[in-house]
């Protein structure tokens, strides 16, 4: 195998494959990148058998063939060297030589069939969706996955076919739930399947880059592919049933509160610095036009604001984790409104945006 390209193309190909190759070194293998040269055709691909990545890039193939190597030493030369063009070799046993300009580097490969095979789609079954929009949903529900290893079936956000072309993401934690609706058109599921966070994570950067545009999106038994430009990425579905969701949604919370969202969040922040660091328990009392916010803590001290709200309901005095308030009022924006709908001191609250149809968050309350 022997190849030339442009340094910025090979090395914003290889930036994808940063974050997802295994530096655990359970197979060594899985710290390497996948090179492959077929006639003008350029590719690099890394994988740790959950998530993988591929992206192709356009370059000189002088010599068609495959090599693995390192993928972070790799990252690091292309990043490195001084020339606008590099040309990458492979040498007898695997060895692979990196040129550009007067720069030369000889480092370590390893056979390519030892590398896992990539799954093979067809794009026929690719739905087409707009990617700002998918990235949204992602960023609405992604924070509010578990953390909890034994909880294999919370540890990924949910997705299921609505109507109409609808899709719904939920994601909780058993202490919150965040719910978003969207017409994203048909993915062509006959049951809702659970993505893996760190598989959502890469989604959501590979979201984020160039031009918003479209994506393509399937999925084909245990696994879901995307593609946008000319990356694809391909995430191992989590094997486990996704709980009932909407048993804990709540319906007629009766008291309604309407707070101005800045305003909101910066009062959080400020009361939240005397909570609790594991907690950070803080009650919030409803009354009238008037909402308070305090926190006590026995070894720093207390802390108490009041915020201006629009409220229709009885008074009610409801502890939360300050933090589960700040995760979702930093995915909901900075303008306009927030909505929370209460039904007493022990039962789970709502919380909504205005202008965000289709979403909405479910967030229990704590005893202080």
């Amino acid at each position: 195998m022997e190849i030339k390209a442009k340094r910025g193309d090979l090395l914003a190909t290889l930036y994808w494959t940063q974050s997802i190759v295994e530096r655990r070194n359970t197979m060594p293998i899985l710290a390497n990148v996948l090179l492959e040269s077929q006639k003008k055709d350029i590719r690099v691909t890394a994988t740790d058998l959950e998530v993988g990545v591929r992206g192709s890039l356009e370059g000189d193939v002088v010599k068609e063939g495959s090599v693995t190597v390192n993928a972070k030493k790799l990252y690091e030369i292309v990043r490195e060297v001084p020339n606008e063009h590099v040309q990458l070799k492979r040498l007898e046993n695997d060895w692979v030589e990196i040129r550009s300009g007067k720069s030369v580097f000889k480092i370590v490969g390893m056979d390519a069939r030892e590398f896992p095979q990539f799954p093979k789609f067809s794009r026929d079954g690719l739905t087409t969706t707009p990617a700002s929009t998918l990235r949204e949903m992602i960023e609405g529900t992604i924070f509010s996955v578990s953390t909890d290893e034994t909880r294999y079936s919370l540890n990924g956000v949910y997705v299921e076919q609505g109507e109409a072309g609808n899709v719904r993401l939920v994601a909780t934690d058993g202490h919150r739930l965040a719910f978003d609706e969207r017409n994203l058109g048909s993915f062509g599921l006959v049951k809702g399947v659970i993505l893996p966070r760190k598989g959502l994570a890469e989604l959501k950067k590979l979201l984020e880059s160039g031009d918003d545009g479209v994506v393509s999106i399937g999925f084909r038994e245990n696994m879901g592919l995307v593609m946008k430009d000319r990356v694809e990425l391909f995430m191992r579905l989590i094997d486990g049933d996704f709980p009932d969701y909407t048993k804990v949604i709540p319906k007629g919370n009766q008291n309604i509160a309407r707070i101005e969202h800045d305003e909101f969040l910066q009062a959080l922040r400020r009361v939240s610095i005397i909570s609790s660091e594991r907690y950070k328990g803080i009650k919030m009392e409803f009354k009238e036009d008037k909402l308070s916010i305090s926190a006590n803590n026995p070894d720093l001290g207390e802390a108490t604001e009041e915020v201006e709200m629009e409220y229709k309901g009885k008074p009610i005095s409801i502890g939360f984790n300050a933090r589960y308030l700040i995760d979702v009022l930093h995915v909901l924006g900075t303008d306009g409104e927030v909505q929370i709908e209460l039904k007493d001191e022990l039962s789970p609250s709502l919380v909504k945006k205005g202008g965000k149809e289709g979403y909405l968050y479910v967030l229990m309350p704590m005893r202080l």
